[in-house]
């Protein structure tokens, strides 16, 4: 991890995310002088389950695996951030630890901001308060939506929505499977390791997706679609 000042030539100065363009100066000035860059290198933990939340991460640019740690050793994936979503927003109102861990799946730069600052905006910016309940419905949304996949789908209606939600063209061209382990894959299925290797190989030799070392390539988006629906 490397913190950078703002005399440093990576430095970004501006946060472009819409619900900040609500900010007036002087709350725009709040939130510059209340953060700090830092970039996180590929495999380094942004936020871990448990530990104790003195910020927010506003994610510059990067990709990263947000995911609960179970009780049973296991992890389950809850999603792939990107640039402009916000990491541990709800330290601010719950209690003062990240209740999921965060780990950069390709270089990640973020700022971490004071969540103190975040607060106030909420308390005193009705536009802010607005967009961020918002996005947090919507994260919300697509959670549910992963559980009932969970709950209901077999296992390669569980491996082809997945799929399909990692796709490259959902993520700006980013190829996300060849940062991803074949156990982080059924991670996000809900599934053992093994049982994703096998419905990977089912896969490949109907030819519905193409395989070399950890990239996959979605060569029938159609019948993906398909078993994703039936389950």
């Amino acid at each position: 991890m490397k913190t950078f000042s703002d005399t440093d030539k990576d430095f970004n100065c501006d946060i472009t995310m819409p619900c900040f363009s609500a900010l007036t100066p002087e709350e725009t000035l709040l939130i510059r002088e209340s953060r700090v860059q830092v970039l996180f290198r590929r495999g380094e933990n942004i936020t871990k389950q448990g530990a104790f939340a003195s910020y927010v991460i506003f994610i510059v640019n990067g990709f990263s695996r947000q995911y609960i740690e179970c009780s049973n050793g296991r992890d389950y994936n809850l999603r792939i951030l990107r640039p402009g979503e916000m990491v541990g927003l709800s330290a601010v109102f719950n209690p003062n630890t990240f209740s999921y861990s965060v780990v950069a799946l390709t270089e990640t730069t973020g700022f971490l901001i004071e969540k103190d600052a975040i607060a106030g905006l909420v308390r005193n910016n009705g536009a802010f308060a607005f967009a961020i309940i918002r996005r947090y419905c919507e994260h919300n949304t697509r959670l549910y939506s992963s559980l009932d996949h969970l709950l209901h789908q077999q296992t390669n209606g569980r491996m082809a929505s997945v799929l399909l939600t990692l796709a490259p063209e959902n993520f700006g061209g980013e190829d996300l499977f060849r940062h991803l382990s074949r156990r982080e894959l059924a991670d996000f299925a809900g599934i053992s390791t093994e049982g994703a290797v096998k419905v990977l190989k089912s896969f490949e030799k109907d030819k519905i997706i193409s395989l070399s070392d950890k990239s996959i390539t979605l060569l029938d988006h159609h019948r993906l679609e398909e078993i994703s629906r039936i389950g």
